[in-house]
């Protein structure tokens, strides 16, 4: 027998024992198949685009079930190629590492951004803290440890807003450059009292001035890790430090819009101190839940009652239902859109970058206390 005719019978018993399954596959999909023909078929064959039905198309299938099959693999393998070859280059894409590249660990959301901003993909970097999670109550994990270990540069925040990690840190043996970036930018931190005592209030980058000097720590220190990319760092950190100045700008003429006697926030904690200082907001916070007692929760629904606040808001990584509370029995509104306070969203929010978050929290203060937002758009810049 010649080696065509094998081929042939070996083609014919697998059609043979193939034939049931294809039969019941197509007889399932059929509409399908239609419903993509007709989408080739010029629009005018449809008399009434709104009613427009297979029966009135009139396609003309063939009745022999070979046919159909036959068909029916054709499609099926058309669209089962398309689908094998776009999975395939998003995989590819997403899992590109270039090892030679210095690895740089940044330990919060805020400082992982602003590092990217600059290097763009000149370095291959970590990020530790998940988006919208209390970096004072995380714990390190064991591939945190690792990357500690293997970097070549680690930026923190400092002013203990990382203990955990900052531990580590303080510990590793990796003798890789340890830069508190936030200490470093703002050596005059604002404090706010915590169990009688004062400390040193972590959450700078509320404040677009500080974000700025926070790129000249990391754009500096990224000099010293990588002096081949000095170009790219500078007109990065330039550019978006442009930005910083017309967002901060921005900022102020949107809390601007407030009326003067709504004016006030009220918020979960001590985060966005830093924001009000800089704007020009009086402040109230009720404090973490262990700090909520019934007296200070008293206390504020007076304030609230008082000063004519028509919103509260709450944090975004806040999970307690004391705000709600507090709105219910001060009748005040309860912002629906929480505030970025611990970092920044997360990749699908409208806080996934630091000039997004900190646009989405001017948002829900002046939407809330009353006042006229516009969308912020850079210009840019010579």
């Amino acid at each position: 027998m010649r080696r065509g005719q094998t081929n042939f019978y070996k083609l014919k018993i697998s059609t043979i024992l193939l034939m049931p399954i294809l039969i019941f596959i197509q007889s399932v999909t059929v509409n399908s198949i239609k419903k993509f023909i007709s989408q080739l078929l010029p629009k005018n064959r449809c008399t009434d685009d709104a009613v427009c039905t297979m029966n009135q198309i009139k396609i003309s299938f063939p009745t022999s079930p070979y046919l159909k099959v036959i068909l029916f693999i054709l499609i099926s393998g058309f669209f089962g190629c398309r689908n094998q070859t776009t999975n395939t280059s998003v995989i590819e894409a997403t899992n590109v590492v270039d090892q030679n590249l210095p690895k740089v660990v940044a330990t919060t959301s805020v400082l992982c951004d602003l590092t990217k901003q600059i290097a763009e993909n000149t370095i291959n970097l970590t990020c530790l803290i998940p988006s919208n999670q209390f970096p004072q109550i995380y714990q390190p994990t064991a591939e945190d440890g690792d990357a500690l270990e293997q970097a070549n540069l680690i930026l923190y925040n400092g002013y203990n807003l990382e203990p955990q990690l900052i531990k580590q840190i303080n510990t590793t043996k990796n003798s890789a450059s340890k830069i508190a970036v936030g200490q470093i930018a703002v050596p005059k931190p604002q404090q706010f009292t915590v169990n009688g005592r004062r400390v040193n209030n972590p959450y700078i980058w509320h404040n677009p001035k500080n974000a700025i000097r926070m790129l000249d720590v990391i754009n500096s220190n990224l000099n010293k890790l990588e002096p081949s990319n000095r170009t790219i760092y500078n007109e990065n950190t330039k550019r978006i430090k442009g930005e910083l100045t017309q967002l901060d700008n921005w900022i102020k003429l949107k809390i601007a819009t407030i009326p003067r006697n709504k004016r006030k926030l009220v918020t979960t904690n001590n985060a966005m101190d830093y924001y009000t200082k800089a704007y020009g907001i009086p402040s109230v916070t009720l404090g973490s839940e262990a700090q909520a007692t019934d007296q200070r929760v008293k206390n504020l629904v007076q304030y609230i009652q008082k000063s004519n606040v028509p919103t509260i808001f709450a944090d975004m990584s806040d999970t307690s239902t004391v705000m709600v509370s507090i709105a219910t029995e001060a009748e005040v509104n309860l912002s629906q859109r929480q505030l970025y306070t611990q970092g920044l969203g997360e990749a699908i929010s409208d806080g996934d970058t630091y000039q997004n978050m900190m646009v989405a929290n001017t948002r829900t203060i002046v939407e809330g206390l009353g006042g006229t937002y516009l969308i912020f758009k850079p210009k840019a810049q010579n």
